[in-house]
């Protein structure tokens, strides 16, 4: 017998441990390198654990949602067994046993039955095991058989995906005075944004400005050029791009704001890192545009999809979610027509953009319609005053209503 160890991934230093979800394979099955066995949340992201060698599961050291640290074992591989030998041993065991929430099925007739390759995606893992649905029992319509989240979603909405009389994961479900209460424990990330926007709001001195910016100069230049521009860069035009490029013409006009402090220094960054929120299934997380100036508005766009499509897929990495000097979120996408955001540490400002809306605003003495979109800075009044966050704030407008002064860079 041949043992490899299934270790934990290398860690970045901001994140300290993790937590297993569902393990994919049962001891006894045979597993080949590289295949992905079980996944890690973390307060950033969700790391997929591949195998670091072809044979069969001998043992599963850690049972799904046991805290992990850096390089901890947490299975073993045998390199020179076979499928089905270690089965007996491994069933015995209490931490496997224990962690499979999913019903027995007769062995034989499973196997023949459900894919191999019936392996469900981070926010598909996430939803089956909210619902107490089994993997198995769940046809995947993704590359190779896997599980998408909208295969988990169909799931959970079929009529016998979930017995109604008998929750079969969270047994936290109760009845207080007659009416049904269920108590599930936050995620990682939501954890950790819950300790961060409390962070926030207790060491910043956080005011709030406001402007409102009409956008007719913009939905024009988009609506003229967006079908050449899909054409020529493979990717839509959309508004994101144009904000992004407003933020930095005000931050190098007002550095202030694109610093930070730490301690009782100011730190000025000569780069322009910009943190675009994006909802996940696992929460609200900020992947990070790195410089930004340097960017055009097809590459912004590009990045701006590409970190949409991996937060759905749950493929953000630490380093897409590192750093920042200055962060946008777009609360308009979900219909918002005013908030007040809050700062992302060690920043100290953030940006909220709303839902662009036909109203009624006076133009040299006569009212109009025009697309107005209202826009909120939050900045850390310790280090940025009044001034400099009203007069950046009025630059995006300016860059905003005359988008071709972001093409001449003035």
């Amino acid at each position: 017998m041949a043992i490899v160890d299934v270790k934990v991934p290398q860690f970045s230093e901001s994140v300290s441990e993790g937590t297993l979800l569902t393990w994919k394979k049962k001891p006894g099955e045979a597993i080949s390198r590289d295949e992905i066995v079980i996944e890690i949340e973390t307060d950033k992201v969700v790391l997929e654990v591949p195998a670091p060698a072809d044979g069969v599961l001998a043992e599963i050291v850690k049972a799904d949602g046991s805290t992990v640290a850096s390089e901890e074992v947490i299975a073993k591989i045998d390199t020179e067994g076979k499928a089905g030998a270690a089965a007996a041993p491994a069933a015995a065991a209490p931490a496997p046993a224990a962690a499979a929430p999913a019903p027995a099925a007769a062995p034989a007739a499973a196997a023949s039955a459900a894919p191999a390759t019936s392996i469900p995606s981070p926010a598909a893992a996430k939803l089956l095991a909210e619902q107490g649905i089994a993997p198995e029992s769940v046809q995947g319509t993704g590359r190779g058989g896997r599980i998408t989240k909208g295969d988990a979603l169909g799931a959970a909405a079929a009529p016998a995906a979930k017995p109604a009389a008998a929750p079969v994961v969270n047994e936290a479900a109760t009845l207080v005075n007659g009416r049904p209460e269920q108590r599930v424990p936050m995620s990682r990330l939501r954890a950790r944004v819950a300790e961060r926007l409390l962070q926030s709001q207790s060491e910043n001195a956080i005011l709030t400005t406001f402007n409102e910016v009409n956008m007719q100069a913009v939905m024009d230049l988009r609506a003229k050029y967006k079908d050449k521009f899909e054409k020529e860069h493979g990717v839509k035009l959309g508004f994101m791009s144009f904000f992004v490029k407003a933020a930095v013409a005000a931050l190098k006009r007002y550095p202030i704001i694109n610093a930070s402090v730490d301690g009782k220094d100011i730190v000025y960054h000569g780069y322009f890192d910009i943190g675009i929120a994006v909802g996940s299934p696992r929460g609200l997380v900020v992947p990070i545009l790195r410089n930004a100036d340097q960017l055009s508005l097809a590459d912004i766009e590009k990045k701006i999809a590409e970190f949409g499509q991996k937060a759905k897929e749950g493929k953000l990495s630490l380093d897409d979610l590192t750093g920042g000097t200055f962060s946008i979120s777009n609360g308009g996408t979900f219909g918002s027509m005013l908030s007040t955001p809050i700062i992302n540490p060690p920043q100290s400002a953030i940006l909220g953009v709303h839902a662009t809306k036909d109203r009624a605003v006076v133009e040299n003495g006569q009212i109009v319609i025009r697309p107005m979109n209202y826009l909120a800075m939050s900045y850390d009044h310790r280090i940025i005053d009044g001034r400099e966050a009203v007069l950046g704030l009025v630059a995006m407008k300016e860059a905003l209503e005359d988008p071709q002064r972001l093409l001449l860079d003035i």
